[in-house]
């Protein structure tokens, strides 16, 4: 009898570089894996299809994460006692490896969803230190008991009633990407953080916070602060104060010359792009009145689909 007891998700669009890498990493703990791919350019589709009965590969239109991944769980048969989110950047351990196959057919009933700590490689470094080590996430949870929240940024795994416990084992997360791709893809982060946050501003469209009531510790006190004591210090000013939290009270300096080009660049740069993104397009919706066309210029102006 198999003890591969997990079902795992993966979004892919254009990930070449890292999906063998992934699935190599999976393919002795999954009894299925799980691709949903948004029409792919490279060869993605065809290395995913190279692993034959593993892996189950589809394709669908791109909205946003959650949307695709919820898509995901909802239009896909799992026949597995647990199911696990990954993403294509990243891969598991030989420890959290052995722990999927030898403490899952051992947990307790009551047990519904298991915490995963994430490593954070910048540039072939792990990133030890400015809040980034150790982040536990919710990877792993009982087949039908979880979704993901419907937003449009730090969308989370939540879990009804949640009995977790802790592996102690890592999911990497190591984008092997140059710095052009790493800033394209966070100028595109930017645009979908700023529409949450108008979103809190404007109620714009109902809000999914079920991580206050379902989430995990961590991810519970990240969303108050950031939307209780975050949001609301002046823009521009949290993103300077934020970085130097970051890089000299959680001490970021002890990351060297890498951990500053990645502490510099997520934790200012980054933050005050959203910052000034947020302040130009509030500028510009401040005198709309009708909902409606707030949402629509905001589709034209991000590019992304509000459409429900």
């Amino acid at each position: 009898m198999s003890n591969k007891k997990v079902t795992v998700f993966i979004l892919t669009k254009n990930e070449s570089l890292h999906i063998k890498r992934c699935l190599d990493s999976l393919r002795n703990i999954a009894d299925k894996i799980v691709i949903i791919d948004s029409f792919s350019t490279d060869d993605t589709k065809e290395i995913c299809l190279s692993y034959g009965d593993l892996v189950e590969f589809s394709e669908h239109p791109w909205k946003n994460y959650a949307d695709q991944f919820q898509w995901g769980l909802d239009n896909h048969t799992v026949n597995t006692e647990w199911c696990m989110r990954m993403d294509a950047d990243e891969y598991i351990d030989s420890e959290l490896q052995n722990e999927l196959l030898s403490k899952l057919p051992e947990l307790t009933d009551d047990i519904n969803c298991i915490f995963i700590r994430r490593k954070y490689i910048y540039k072939n470094k792990w990133i030890r230190h400015g809040g980034v080590y150790p982040l536990n996430l919710l990877r792993v949870w009982r087949t039908g008991t979880g979704r993901i929240e419907q937003r449009w940024m730090d969308e989370h795994i939540v879990v009804q009633n949640p009995r977790t416990t802790q592996f102690h084992g890592h999911i990497y997360d190591h984008n092997l990407n140059d710095i052009r791709w790493w800033s394209d893809k966070h100028l595109n982060y930017a645009d979908r953080e700023v529409v949450d946050l108008l979103n809190i501003k404007y109620s714009l469209f109902k809000k999914d916070d079920e991580v206050k009531k379902n989430g995990g510790f961590q991810e519970k006190i990240k969303r108050l602060l950031k939307e209780k004591i975050y949001f609301k210090l002046p823009p521009s000013l949290r993103s300077l104060l934020y970085f130097l939290y970051r890089y000299l009270l959680r001490l970021g300096f002890m990351d060297g010359s890498k951990g500053w080009d990645y502490h510099f660049l997520q934790g200012l740069w980054y933050r005050s792009y959203v910052d000034i993104r947020f302040k130009e397009l509030d500028n510009a919706i401040s005198s709309i009145t009708n909902k409606d066309e707030v949402l629509d210029y905001l589709s034209v102006k991000t590019g992304l689909n509000f459409k429900r």
